[in-house]
């Protein structure tokens, strides 16, 4: 058996670290946990499509045709919004290669110089100024980076993602520097969608009621209950977290920033990345240049694989390979066997062989001459005579004569 190396041709994405899946040959990125994903795309895909089947054709027709026309575009911005956001890489930074984290241990080894046994070294920190404000830069254990500030590591996707604000299990997916704007409108379009139905559901419900009753109403259209109260639930939160993201962007701040109180004011310390005015902060997230992804996702990689390759067996060979193997084992009492077979001359008649033996070792001869060497024929030797045999010869040839 022998060993052929095999190179061929990756995508990027098959192996990259980390718990993320991907689609479409690596334009989609999400994390492993979607279940709530598909959960918030169907409470949005379900009550939009009750609202369509029950509200709009009556709304249309006794109030204003533009009502049915509105939502859909409401609705339609909300799913691409979604998917954008679930969809994109959110800042996921490469991790080290090996050579790189060996020279970054290195330095860290070579800065921190000989720890004594028992001690904790240092924490490995690195300081940058910003703004004229010194912000430090912690080094991942996992990713053999010292990341960039306002990175962070997420626990869920195992990877360090730029700008790192939460990880939003209803999106499947991280928030970070690439996909926050797209976040920030999914939720403010689905508060506005939210209430917009909610509104127009009790308007729906008004209207019937005052010609049909509340009751009879409620029989003709059980999808309107069923809306007021997804929406009366949902409402809330979806309408708090565009209030509170909205004061975070006015701040130029992070969800994770602002759990961890970086720059809550204490010790003088004051965020290096707020301009101090609202609309400058507000034009920077929202408005700011899209960055480009770093991970090179769908960028080919060579790779090499050993495979055995098993040389074939002569056709004449019934053997199997088990016997082949067992018999390899003790080659050398073979083939001691076959050259003492193969060089052993036949036996030679002489004056002491008997008489009944000689037929038989003639036979022999007959059938054992090799091809390659003609032996030439034994000559055949007469029997020595007994003494009882050679008088009685005499006494005969004297009554003769």
């Amino acid at each position: 058996m022998s060993a052929v190396m095999i190179t061929r041709k990756v995508r990027k994405w098959e192996k990259l670290p980390g718990k993320n899946t991907f689609c479409c040959d690596g334009r989609v990125m999400m994390a492993r946990q979607k279940g709530v994903f598909y959960l918030t795309l169907f409470l949005i895909v379900g009550t939009c499509s009750l609202f369509f089947a029950f509200e709009c054709p009556y709304l249309a027709v006794h109030l204003s045709p533009t009502i049915p026309v509105f939502a859909v575009l409401l609705f339609l911005f909300v799913i691409a919004m979604l998917l954008r956001t679930s969809f994109s890489d959110p800042g996921v930074l490469p991790r080290a290669l090996p050579e790189e984290a060996s020279f970054i241990e290195m330095e860290i080894e070579a800065a921190n110089g000989n720890v004594p046994a028992g001690q904790r070294p240092p924490p490995r920190i690195r300081n940058v100024q910003i703004n004229n404000q010194i912000v430090k830069l912690k080094y991942c254990y996992t990713c053999k980076i010292f990341r960039p500030p306002r990175a962070s590591h997420c626990s869920i996707c195992d990877n360090c993602v730029d700008r790192f604000d939460h990880h939003c299990p209803w999106v499947g997916n991280c928030v970070g520097k690439r996909n926050y704007r797209y976040f920030y409108l999914f939720t403010m379009s689905l508060s506005l969608l939210t209430i917009y139905i909610f509104t127009f559901d009790i308007v729906h419900v008004v209207m019937r009621s005052v010609d049909n009753g509340f009751l009879n109403t409620l029989k003709e259209t059980p999808g309107s209950v069923l809306e007021v109260l997804v929406c009366f639930f949902t409402l809330w939160s979806v309408v708090g977290l565009t209030g509170f993201h909205t004061y975070l962007i006015s701040l130029n701040q992070t969800t994770n920033e602002d759990i961890k109180g970086s720059w809550s004011g204490k010790n003088r310390v004051q965020n290096p990345y707020s301009h101090k005015n609202i609309m400058k902060n507000c034009c920077e997230v929202l408005c700011g240049p899209a960055y480009p992804s770093v991970l090179d996702r769908r960028g080919l990689m060579h790779e090499d694989s050993s495979a055995s390759a098993t040389s074939a067996a002569p056709p004449g060979n019934s053997m199997s390979s088990s016997n082949s193997m067992s018999s390899s084992t003790a080659p050398t009492t073979m083939h001691a066997v076959l050259c003492l077979q193969k060089t052993t001359a036949p036996p030679i008649p002489n004056e002491h062989t008997p008489e009944d033996v000689k037929p038989s070792i003639a036979a022999s001869e007959q059938k054992s001459p090799s091809p390659k060497e003609q032996r030439p024929p034994t000559p055949k030797i007469p029997p020595l005579a007994s003494p009882e045999t050679d008088a009685d010869a005499t006494i005969t040839k004297d009554k003769t004569h």
